[in-house]
């Protein structure tokens, strides 16, 4: 067995997230995909709300599992700290860390946009008018360098833009974000996914 075990779903942006972050750090790491339609019971004896991502840790006399993909980042941070994925200074990291912390800001217009409710797409525009304006001098949200903060969000704005047909041509600098962003291999991985989706 690995040290390290994903349990993944290919459609699901929190693994995205996961699957970026080790792809970043080069860290080597079984995959068990998970079918999102068919839940398999045991899943919640490794997650008692029974999502995923959960990154099973093999320890001495057996392992422990780790839900929550923000969590994960943050631990394989940590643990595996080359190449760093939060800046060097305290205020860029913990303005990264706002971001990731008011996620649900952003995902909650997504997902209303996906079920297809009256008014998201225009609540989801917001957002990304929102994310233009905080990308304006910089390069990345996690300050100078791509990390947690950009892992973050990346995966819901390549799901919007290649499977719900929303255009960033009226936020140029997301745009021009996601594009620089797709050009590192953990990325383009990502969007290769979903072309299979």
């Amino acid at each position: 067995m690995a040290e390290l075990t994903l349990y993944d779903a290919a459609r699901c942006p929190f693994c995205a997230r996961t699957r970026i972050t080790l792809a970043e750090k080069g860290v080597e790491h079984e995959i068990v995909e998970i079918d999102l339609s068919d839940r398999p019971d045991w899943i919640y004896e490794k997650n008692p709300k029974g999502r995923v991502p959960v990154l099973e840790i093999a320890m001495d006399g057996g392992s422990w599992p780790l839900p929550e993909s923000a969590v994960i980042g943050e631990y394989l941070e940590e643990r595996f700290p080359a190449p760093p994925l939060w800046p060097a200074d305290p205020e860029q990291r913990a303005a990264g860390r706002v971001l990731v912390f008011r996620f649900d800001d952003f995902s909650k217009p997504y997902y209303a946009l996906r079920r297809g409710e009256h008014g998201a797409r225009e609540r989801f525009d917001e957002e990304l008018a929102a994310l233009d304006h905080l990308l304006e001098g910089t390069g990345w949200l996690s300050g100078d360098t791509f990390g947690l903060a950009d892992i973050a969000y990346l995966p819901w704005i390549l799901r919007a833009r290649d499977l719900l047909g929303v255009s960033l041509e009226e936020h140029p600098r997301v745009a021009e974000w996601v594009e620089r962003a797709c050009e590192r291999p953990s990325v383009a991985a990502e969007v290769e996914v979903l072309t299979k989706l």
